[in-house]
């Protein structure tokens, strides 16, 4: 859907009249650094060119009206400005009413309500982050549209703080400093500590970043991304009676070897070693892309999986199943899981001559398997959110 279909449709939705504005705001993949971000660690991820377009107009009334092109069964949605409180049945509108609860919560009071039309052209729960996606968009359209001073790192700390305390995801900042701060041909070596980044260009001579969608949807309110966070905030409570550290992040994995002994539960113990590990090796990996050394980064992101299923636990049979099978495939330079877990996607990077029976093989492998047909997108790497219209 073109942002002139959304203006179209919004027209039969609402009425054409008026001034129609026109936003678009990136979904994200992440290369590497998984459940570090909220951990003080490092992450890299990349906004892609595929994300959530979002057609707004201001009423005259306090309404907030939501339409979804993509759940058009339900029609469009209305919530008053008055009375801003999520939805218990975790209703799409809960992403973009928590943003303006947020925003109006940070002092910037919208003097009128909104009709509002969404379309995304992020698989649902693929793990590409649609949600930091819808966020984003709504922060740099209330921007906009109201005149608020705000800078895109401030509206993704506003995402990431309506995800936490209107939909009950307790989420580190990396999808949305990611959609919010995305830039073209480039990945954000974030360090989630202190949010001090840096851009690196994205050279992959010869090959392509691959993803494929496992079908396998994801509720990060609904799985256990909750409990890992507070097993990771157990671990590092243990750490601190004996070392002077604010996260788990600021250990090397040598420290980590030294001190581990003093967290108690067994299982804890592996969280914080995933998460002390994987912060390492993100910044490995980016040394290793800097150097053009590809093969390093792509056994560095194959640690991850493994680290990911075993220690971290947020694998699932089905991205076990994808990531080994590209492992096995000739061509293939690395691959993981991404995202938060527990379904999802897997993110590959796949020499070029090598794509084709790369698909074939995961098809083929995985239709046996687990019964279903993966999809693979060939990602491009895109800027942050943007005004179209």
């Amino acid at each position: 859907m073109t942002e002139k279909e959304l203006v179209e449709k919004f027209g039969e939705i609402y009425g054409p009249e008026g001034e129609i504005r026109v936003y678009f705001a990136p979904g994200r993949v992440n290369l590497i650094g998984e459940h570090t971000d909220y951990n003080g660690g490092h992450v890299f991820p990349c906004a892609l060119t595929i994300g959530t377009y979002l057609a707004a107009r201001k009423r005259k009334d306090r309404n907030l009206k939501f339409y979804s092109v993509n759940l058009a069964g339900m029609g469009a949605i209305q919530i008053s400005l008055d009375n801003l409180k999520p939805k218990e049945n975790g209703e799409w509108t809960n992403y973009p009413a928590g943003v303006i609860w947020a925003f109006e919560g940070r002092g910037m009071k919208l003097d009128c309500g909104l009709d509002i039309a969404i379309y995304g052209n992020i698989p649902n729960g693929s793990g590409l982050s649609s949600s930091a996606s819808l966020e984003v968009v709504t922060g740099y359209m209330l921007k906009d549209m109201f005149g608020f001073d705000v800078s895109n790192q401030d509206i993704a700390l506003i995402g990431q703080y309506s995800e936490n305390n209107f939909n009950g995801c307790n989420c580190g900042i990396m999808d949305q400093f990611a959609s919010a701060m995305g830039k073209k041909d480039h990945a954000i070596f974030l360090d989630t500590s202190d949010l001090s980044y840096a851009y690196a260009p994205i050279v992959l001579d010869g090959a392509k970043i691959v993803v494929t969608n496992s079908k396998v949807k994801h509720s990060l309110v609904t799985s256990a991304y909750n409990d890992r966070r507070n097993e990771s905030a157990k671990a590092l409570a243990d750490l601190q009676e004996v070392c002077g550290i604010e996260s788990l992040g600021e250990l090397t994995c040598e420290e980590f070897e030294r001190f581990k002994s003093s967290i108690k539960d067994e299982t804890n113990r592996r969280r914080a070693k995933h998460a002390v590990y994987e912060n390492q090796r993100t910044i490995q990996a980016v040394e290793a892309l800097k150097n053009k050394d590809l093969v390093t980064f792509g056994k560095l992101m194959n640690a991850s999986h493994v680290s990911l299923r075993d220690d971290y636990e947020t694998s699932c049979e089905e991205c076990d199943i994808l990531a080994e099978e590209a492992w096995k495939t000739p061509g293939v330079i690395g691959s993981r899981i991404t995202g938060g877990g527990f379904g999802g996607c897997t993110v590959s990077i796949v020499e070029d001559e090598a794509i084709d029976s790369f698909k074939e093989n995961l098809t083929k492998v995985y239709e046996e398997k687990v019964g279903k047909t993966p999809e693979f997108y060939v990602v491009e790497i895109g800027d942050g959110p943007a005004r179209l219209v």
